[in-house]
């Protein structure tokens, strides 16, 4: 399996959809299927690490499988409000290494020693 990038993934998904009628859902209904598939990640994610596990009449799922259904819906729905997802994460990790920097405790770093 090759390994595509965001905007890959992204034209990938707009191939897919552009050939359909329907399009891309309004950004309501997307919020709403994102909301809908983050649920079902979250029961996964009990039912692996939680003290819910599965009833043995219920479907076998997994995370990654769940976790794929909630990047295929993001990627709708950036696509939908024309965002690219790139530029989108290149912002926040912007953010990350200059505001929220010094907000959490880094690893000791291998050779520093402790004092």
């Amino acid at each position: 399996m090759s390994k595509k990038t965001m905007k890959q993934m992204q034209q990938e998904v707009d191939e897919y959809i552009s050939q359909f009628k329907e399009g891309y859902f309004s950004p309501l209904t997307m919020l709403a299927r994102m909301t809908e598939e983050v649920g079902e990640l979250s029961r996964e994610i009990n039912h692996y690490y939680g003290e819910k596990p599965k009833k043995h009449t219920e479907k076998e799922k997994t995370v990654e499988e769940e976790m794929g259904d909630v990047l295929f819906v993001l990627i709708c729905f950036a696509n939908s409000l024309d965002i690219d997802l790139q530029e989108a994460h290149e912002r926040v990790m912007k953010k990350f290494h200059t505001r929220d920097k010094d907000r959490w405790t880094r690893l000791e770093e291998k050779g520093e020693e402790s004092e």
